[in-house]
């Protein structure tokens, strides 16, 4: 089995890495969540969604192993990931990308051709390629598998990191046309971002992502505008350090063919959701997990039936993510739209416990 995903160390580029209980669960049954918390992710009890004036405050009851969310920063998870996946017996190489596919006469994919900075290609025989390589995946360029599932609408995101945020747990701020949220993460830093409209960004990217980024801020929390304000000038000044701001454009939400003869697409790669509802490390946690289980019951024949069965897993997820990111929402309804959220995740939740419950097969 080779597995293409090329991580970047030191950044987070197209991530704010909030976990949902989904993924928390997910590093707890792989025995992982005690490293991320000895990595200082600081623990988060409380999720507080606000819609204008309106605060609702939930609190993470404890259940299954897990007592609290974490928001590692990628170059902290991913290590983590990559480490356990060597104590198991992988392979890991980094720094090399895949260049094409290698292909039996019956076109059954058989590996990979890979190369790095030095331009050597080498050939890599599996007998499944697995694509984690995200949306913009090399392995479904090359493959061309059809979208059998897309949705309509985008957000921008654009965030940073800051010190000093007065804020605990997650927050979730809505107005009108416009979000922003607060997830706490390592070396006391919180990621602060925001979401506009995908057609409001392209139609004033030209202004600056730091002009947008601060206009959505004091739209929706004065308070917080004055603890970013300074840090987006510091890092204008320095052109970097803490209040460095990322952007992603945005892009609508897919599910791809995920499986072929010989190859499979998991995270990113397979299924994207926008942003705007914070689970896709979540989904890409479960989805790996499945995978893995489906090659290792019945090769072809099981990725068939893990691709069937994840489209009924995720359609919900993806169409109320659609929903939200469409911005055409009142207070009132984005509250609506939350519960039927809350519903959808719960739900990708009791997939992982009927792992759990299901006798082990003899």
């Amino acid at each position: 089995m080779l597995a293409v995903d090329p991580l970047r160390y030191g950044s987070d580029t197209l991530s704010t890495h909030a976990l949902m209980r989904g993924a928390v669960l997910q590093l707890h049954r792989w025995g992982l969540l005690d490293a991320v918390r000895s990595a200082g992710a600081p623990p988060i009890g409380t999720t507080t969604f606000h819609y204008g004036d309106d605060a609702i405050e939930v609190r993470i009851k404890r259940r299954d192993g897990v007592d609290a969310l974490y928001a590692p920063r990628r170059t902290v998870l991913d290590p983590i990931l990559v480490d356990a996946a060597r104590e198991a017996g992988a392979e890991v190489v980094h720094g090399r990308s895949v260049v094409d596919l290698l292909r039996d006469d019956d076109g059954r994919v058989r590996g990979a051709k890979i190369s790095g900075a030095d331009r050597v290609e080498v050939d890599v025989s599996a007998d499944i390629v697995i694509g984690a390589d995200g949306i913009r995946s090399r392995v479904a360029r090359i493959l061309e598998p059809p979208v059998d599932y897309a949705t309509r609408h985008a957000a921008c995101s654009i965030y940073g990191y800051f010190e000093r945020v007065p804020l605990e747990g997650y927050h979730w701020f809505y107005e009108p046309r416009v979000s922003i949220g607060t997830i706490p993460t390592n070396d006391g830093e919180t990621c602060v971002f925001a979401l506009i409209p995908q057609s409001r960004f392209e139609e004033r990217r030209h202004e600056g992502i730091e002009n947008l980024f601060q206009e959505a801020v004091e739209t929706v929390s004065p308070e917080l505008a004055a603890v970013v304000g300074p840090a987006l000038s510091d890092a204008a000044a320095t052109n970097g350090g803490s209040g460095k701001l990322r952007a992603f454009a945005g892009a609508p939400g897919f599910l791809r063919r995920a499986t072929g003869p010989g190859w499979a697409l998991v995270g990113d790669a397979g299924y994207f959701r926008d942003p705007i509802t914070a689970h896709g490390i979540s989904d890409a946690l479960r989805e790996a997990d499945l995978l893995s289980r489906a090659i290792a019951g019945a090769a072809d024949s099981g990725l068939e039936g893990y691709q069937t069965e994840r489209d009924a897993r995720v359609k919900g997820l993806l169409d109320v993510t659609d929903r939200i990111a469409a911005f055409d929402w009142d207070l009132e309804e984005a509250k609506e739209l939350h519960l039927e959220l809350n519903r959808q995740m719960n739900a990708q939740v009791e997939v992982l416990r009927d792992l759990d419950a299901a006798p082990a097969e003899d």
